[in-house]
């Protein structure tokens, strides 16, 4: 992992947008961002944000399904991949999803990941799953009750036009 103390250190702009559209807003810096190699072409990081622990993906647009997909796994000691775990580090997890003109970043706890058979915990976990933003319409039960309960921490960034009150409710609740 590629370690940087600040912002200004990174070269990723990817982090320069997270900062720009989810930290600014409330006047909050990432810190101690530091880039997963292994997950590069999710655009995988960690970063602090005060003493919130953060890890970050960038959702891929598939061919033939709607909605977005986004791993979220990390090598085990022992050599092979495995979920996130519900005892780890990690606080929250922001998932960015982008298609034509729209972004939007779901920030989802690990509390409510652990709930949905996400993180290894109570159920036992998975490598990747998909995202449904506001503008994705599925066409299937499965994607359609997923949607439901994501939707609830989603936040549409487009235009640089955040909703400044869904974001306060999502960070600060954590962020004080």
């Amino acid at each position: 992992m590629k370690q940087s103390s600040s912002l200004e250190n990174t070269s990723q702009p990817f982090l320069n947008n997270i900062q720009r559209c989810l930290f600014d807003p409330l006047k909050l810096i990432i810190q101690d961002v530091s880039l997963e190699k292994e997950s590069g072409e999710y655009n995988a990081c960690h970063f602090r944000c005060k003493k919130i622990l953060f890890s970050f993906r960038k959702a891929k647009v598939t061919p033939k399904k709607i909605g977005q997909f986004v791993t979220l796994w990390k090598r085990s000691v022992k050599g092979p991949i495995e979920p996130y775990r519900f005892n780890d580090k990690m606080d929250i997890y922001i998932i960015e999803t982008s298609y034509k003109n729209r972004i939007g970043h779901f920030l989802f706890t690990k509390d409510i990941l652990n709930e949905h058979g996400i993180l290894l915990g109570k159920f036992e976990g998975k490598r990747g799953f998909r995202v449904y933003p506001s503008w994705d319409k599925p066409n299937n039960k499965q994607g359609t009750a997923t949607q439901k309960w994501q939707l609830p921490f989603f936040i549409e960034s487009t235009d640089d036009k955040v909703n400044l009150a869904a974001l306060k409710i999502q960070l600060e609740v954590f962020i004080k």
